[in-house]
């Protein structure tokens, strides 16, 4: 399993989920799940195999999903530094 920097690296940013589901014993009350894991743009292959797994295996019908996605590291904040001199 590759490390948190290693997927961000390839690409990887953090996707938070909150998902919006009516209770199985009382389907006219709403309850929320934060799911999150390390997901790709734009595809979010991952956020949608969670949310295939919620509607196949789970009783509280979806109600909706809403999703940020972040980026931690991109490829311009990565430089590579020989030296660095402080000038006072």
């Amino acid at each position: 399993m590759p490390s948190e920097t290693e997927l961000m690296l390839k690409g990887y940013g953090l996707t938070t989920a909150e998902m919006f589901y009516h209770m199985p014993d009382h389907p006219h009350v709403l309850n929320t799940f934060v799911w999150q894991d390390y997901d790709l743009a734009p595809d979010h292959d991952k956020l949608l195999n969670f949310i295939s797994f919620w509607r196949k295996e789970l009783d509280g019908p979806l109600h909706s999903v809403r999703f940020i996605h972040r980026k931690m590291i991109s490829p311009g904040e990565w430089r590579h530094v020989t030296g660095e001199f402080t000038y006072h």
